[in-house]
C-alpha cells in the first residue's frame, strides 16, 4: 500500500484540509498507517495534479485561507482498482524488536524502559480508540452497531488497531518482566 491509497480513503469521508485530514490520520488511519503532516501535504499536492483529489480554495475573514480536497471519480476507481488488487504478506518493521533482539547481548536496562515506555504508550492508543469506537456506535451497542451502523470500515480498522495495541502493550509488559527475571550477564 502506499500512501495514496490511505489518503484517498480518509478523504471518502468527506473535505478535508490538510490540517484536518492530519488530525483525522492521527486517530484513525494511524492505526494502519504512519505519516507525518508534511508527507500527507506534499501527497495531496501529487494526489491534485494527477487528478485523483480536487482541491477548492475556501476564503476565511479571521484567518488565513484553506485548502479543502475531496476525492474525484478517478480517484475512487483508484481506490477500487487498489481493492481488487492481490494482498502483499504483513511485515512488522519496528526497531523496539532489534532492540529487544540484541538486549541479552548489548544489556537490558535500556531495553526494558523502552519496553515499559511502550506499554504505557499502547495504554494511552486503547484509551483513545476506546473512546473514538464508542463515539462511532453512539447509542448502539457493539454487535449492533457492527450489523445495522452506516460507516463500518472505520470501525472495523479502530477493532484492529485496539486489537493490535492491546497484543503490543501485553507483549511489552511480559518481555520487560522477563527481561528482569533474568541473571544479568555478571550473574552467569
Amino acid at each position: 500500500m502506499a500512501l495514496r491509497h490511505a489518503v484517498l480513503a480518509a478523504l471518502l469521508d468527506g473535505e478535508f484540509s490538510g490540517y484536518e485530514l492530519a488530525k483525522s490520520f492521527d486517530i484513525g488511519v494511524a492505526n494502519f498507517w504512519h505519516a507525518l503532516p508534511q508527507q500527507l501535504y506534499a501527497e495531496l499536492a501529487k494526489l491534485e495534479k494527477e487528478g485523483l483529489v480536487e482541491g477548492r480554495e475556501v476564503v476565511q475573514e479571521t484567518r488565513p485561507n484553506k485548502r479543502l480536497f475531496q476525492v474525484t471519480e478517478a480517484g475512487r476507481t483508484e481506490l477500487e482498482e487498489f481493492a481488487a488488487a492481490p494482498l502483499k504478506s504483513s511485515v512488522i518493521r519496528d526497531d523496539l524488536l532489534v532492540k529487544v533482539q540484541t538486549a541479552d547481548r548489548i544489556g537490558i536496562e535500556p531495553v526494558i524502559a523502552q519496553l515499559e515506555a511502550r506499554a504505557a504508550a499502547a495504554d494511552a492508543k486503547i484509551e483513545l480508540l476506546g473512546r473514538v469506537l464508542r463515539k462511532m456506535r453512539g447509542d448502539m451497542d457493539e454487535e449492533e452497531f457492527l450489523l445495522h451502523g452506516e460507516r463500518i470500515g472505520g470501525y472495523l480498522t479502530g477493532l484492529r488497531g485496539l486489537a493490535f495495541e492491546q497484543g503490543h502493550r501485553d507483549w511489552c509488559r511480559r518481555s520487560a518482566a522477563i527481561l528482569k527475571e533474568r541473571p544479568t550477564r555478571a550473574e552467569r
